[in-house]
């Protein structure tokens, strides 16, 4: 059974369950001083607070999908970090990882089918969620995304304009379900869109990891994962070649929450070539080492310079401003981020512009963020070209 599965949940409640009642039942003949009677107590209570802790953890991961398999759970990817060094020898990633059949390919649900309130009906009038597979031209990374499609992208009077792209990016560890049930990033896209208050814009949901359960920060790790070539490079490539979407980079915008902002931020100020607005919800200004990402930096005398390019708060001090720009999102009180966000705002200069969205309380999770996501999303349309240019054009 899938890790997410209902019928894997079913079975461990009923197995909690079943503890709790042999537990009640039994515990009398356990009543007694001798070691039996303790071992027995002893063990009843260790059975059955396992039982029921495991199966919190199945409710609460088959909610908010932070891990979709077993896979991804025990970290049995194969050693994932050095994936590029496996590419092409012997065939050894299999055909889903294969930039011959395209760099976006159809993918199984991924949870897609278990998010609520996506568009219904024509595509033309409600637009489409997909669920695809995005393979990495330079970094042979294999990773999974929903796109969501406006419904002006499917009617004949926009057949040869292409559309501004924002790519979204989940917290970590979780998943790009979560943009989707918990964020409802497509469903308030589409509200803002159906109302006029957004241009039409393909949104593209995505983890910020590429070797789940390691968190890659959005970073290139020496002697390991390629994140920041993946997301700067790899995933507009595969995009423009698959969906009619903007060349430019003025077309071409990040959005995320948590690590995910981070990770905004990070690719927004580092490649302004690529993206030239990012929305940051509760983000964090500065890379680190912790134990979710191992040693990031690598060693050697760059080092410290590798350190210091992914601190923001530096680059700001010691680096030409790019010409991009950022929103970010934070509270007052509730959140730890707010002065470490102000600091960050004051330091922005031109031709880099800052705006921000602060609310008086907000804790970090999904609440906070649904509230932010109407006006980071409205930010974001009027930052991006639309419509760029026409198909055939360039």
């Amino acid at each position: 059974m899938g890790l997410t599965s209902r019928p894997l949940l079913y079975a461990m409640g009923a197995l909690a369950v079943a503890c709790v009642g042999l537990t009640l039942r039994l515990w009398p003949r356990y009543a007694g001083r001798g070691p039996r009677a303790l071992l027995g107590r002893f063990g009843a209570i260790a059975v059955t607070q396992l039982a029921i802790v495991a199966t919190l953890g199945l409710a609460v991961n088959a909610n908010f999908e932070f891990y979709a398999s077993w896979h991804e759970l025990l970290g049995l990817y194969d050693g994932a970090p050095a994936a590029v060094g496996k590419w092409g020898k012997g065939g050894t990633t299999g055909p889903v990882g294969d930039p011959s059949k395209g760099l976006v390919q159809p993918s199984g649900p991924d949870g897609l089918d278990k998010v609520h309130g996506l568009p219904k009906g024509r595509p033309d009038r409600a637009g489409r969620v997909e669920s695809v597979r995005i393979v990495g031209k330079r970094t042979r990374v294999v990773d999974g995304a929903y796109v969501y499609l406006p419904p002006q992208y499917f009617q004949r009077q926009y057949a040869r304009q292409r559309f501004p792209v924002v790519v979204a990016l989940s917290g970590y560890p979780g998943g790009t379900f979560l943009l989707g049930q918990h964020l409802r990033l497509p469903q308030t896209a589409a509200g803002l869109i159906r109302s006029g208050r957004m241009q039409p814009t393909v949104i593209v949901m995505m983890r910020p990891t590429i070797a789940p359960p390691r968190d890659t920060q959005c970073m290139d790790v020496p002697g390991g994962p390629q994140a920041e070539t993946f997301f700067a490079r790899d995933v507009p490539d595969a995009l423009r070649s698959h969906y009619r979407v903007g060349h430019d980079p003025g077309g071409w915008g990040v959005l995320g929450y948590s690590s995910g902002g981070s990770c905004a931020l990070q690719l927004v100020m580092r490649h302004d070539r690529t993206y030239t607005a990012a929305a940051a919800l509760s983000p964090d200004y500065k890379v680190s080492n912790d134990p979710t990402t191992g040693n990031l930096f690598g060693g050697g005398k760059d080092r410290i310079r590798r350190r210091q390019e992914h601190d923001l708060m530096w680059r700001l001090a010691h680096l030409p401003a790019p010409g991009v720009n950022v929103l970010v999102g934070t509270s007052r009180t509730g959140e730890k981020n707010y002065p470490a966000a102000k600091a960050f705002l004051d330091a922005v200069r031109p031709p880099m512009t800052a705006d921000s969205i602060v609310l008086g309380h907000g804790s970090h999770n999904f609440a906070t963020w649904r509230r932010e996501l109407p006006a980071a999303l409205q930010w974001m349309s009027k930052s991006l070209t639309f419509p760029e240019d026409l198909v055939g054009n360039s």
